[in-house]
């Protein structure tokens, strides 16, 4: 299997003629020529601008703990990035290149442009991969499964979403759960005072000063701002039932199959290998680097995506 990916990685960056020479060796009948299937492989798409490059664009975000947040020192951490650092780590072996990182702050308002425009290759945060997305941009396998929620503070009188009727609701841009709670408040006419802000943490900050009742976005993400604040005062609780799906991927360019293929082989082999898994335990059982700790265990069903994901192309 590993060596099956590596020969498959070589004949991405055009040297399988490496693989062939390497079989013809062991077998003299076929040392007389390398056949026309065989030929070099040029390199399109993003693995083509990172070996010219030498740079693989990472979009980050600031504030989606624990998958793309800054840590003390401003450096982008989380579940997200460092299974994009094993992208990166891939895409090198394909283009017989260590690149750099380049890191570029996103926001859910342009983090799709970001990708689609060129000047992220790969978005590495808290995006649902939905149908309309997937109209613009392409995602990897599923990395984690969540939905939308409401944080109200302790001693809130809010415990659903009806009780939002006429209540001032913070929704991040850009984001799934924005449409959630637009198409939630049409529904039922509950006359939601929707106020839209650039990112979690400012959502956050909302209901932290009193300027909203509640915030909507995605719980894990709720659980983690809750876990990153612990010791900063005030007492914050996730209330109601889910209002959205939201399976998340990283995001990377449309119709790239080259990269598209080295995507779908490093997901295969961190899912079989157990990476996925050791990754899921650091980053929500663990002490985060705060000091606190989400203790969020995986669900049943993100076990079986990553079940399936390990079986992907399996012999």
């Amino acid at each position: 299997m590993k060596m099956q990916r590596f020969c498959s990685m070589l004949a991405l960056a055009g040297t399988l003629i490496a693989c062939a020479g390497a079989r013809a060796q062991d077998d003299p009948q076929t040392s007389r020529a390398i056949p026309d299937s065989f030929a070099p492989v040029a390199l399109t798409g993003t693995l083509a601008k990172v070996r010219k490059s030498g740079v693989v664009a990472i979009g980050y975000r600031e504030a989606s703990v624990p998958f793309s947040y800054l840590n003390a020192r401003h450096e982008p951490i989380g579940y997200s990035i460092e299974l994009c650092k094993s992208l990166v780590t891939a895409i090198g072996d394909a283009i017989n290149l260590t690149p750099t990182i380049l890191w570029v702050p996103v926001t859910p308002d342009n983090r799709i442009d970001a990708v689609t425009s060129g000047r992220v290759d790969l978005e590495c945060g808290s995006t649902t991969s939905n149908i309309e997305r997937q109209k613009r941009v392409a995602f990897s396998p599923i990395i984690f499964v969540a939905g939308t929620k409401v944080m109200v503070k302790s001693g809130s009188p809010i415990g659903s979403f009806r009780d939002l009727a006429g209540k001032k609701v913070t929704l991040t841009a850009g984001t799934t759960n924005e449409k959630a709670l637009r198409d939630l408040d049409s529904k039922f006419r509950l006359g939601i005072q929707l106020q839209i802000v650039p990112d979690h943490a400012q959502g956050f900050a909302q209901v932290a000063d009193g300027h909203a009742d509640a915030f909507a976005t995605d719980d894990v993400l709720l659980y983690g701002l809750i876990a990153e604040h612990a010791g900063a005062g005030g007492s914050y609780r996730v209330v109601g039932d889910y209002l959205s799906y939201e399976p998340y991927g990283i995001m990377f360019r449309k119709d790239d199959p080259q990269l598209a293929q080295v995507v779908k082989d490093t997901f295969q082999e961190l899912a079989a290998d157990g990476e996925m898994d050791r990754q899921y335990k650091r980053w929500f059982l663990r002490r985060l680097p705060s000091g606190t700790s989400i203790n969020l265990p995986m669900s049943a069903q993100l076990e079986t995506i990553i079940q399936t994901t390990a079986g992907t192309d399996a012999q």
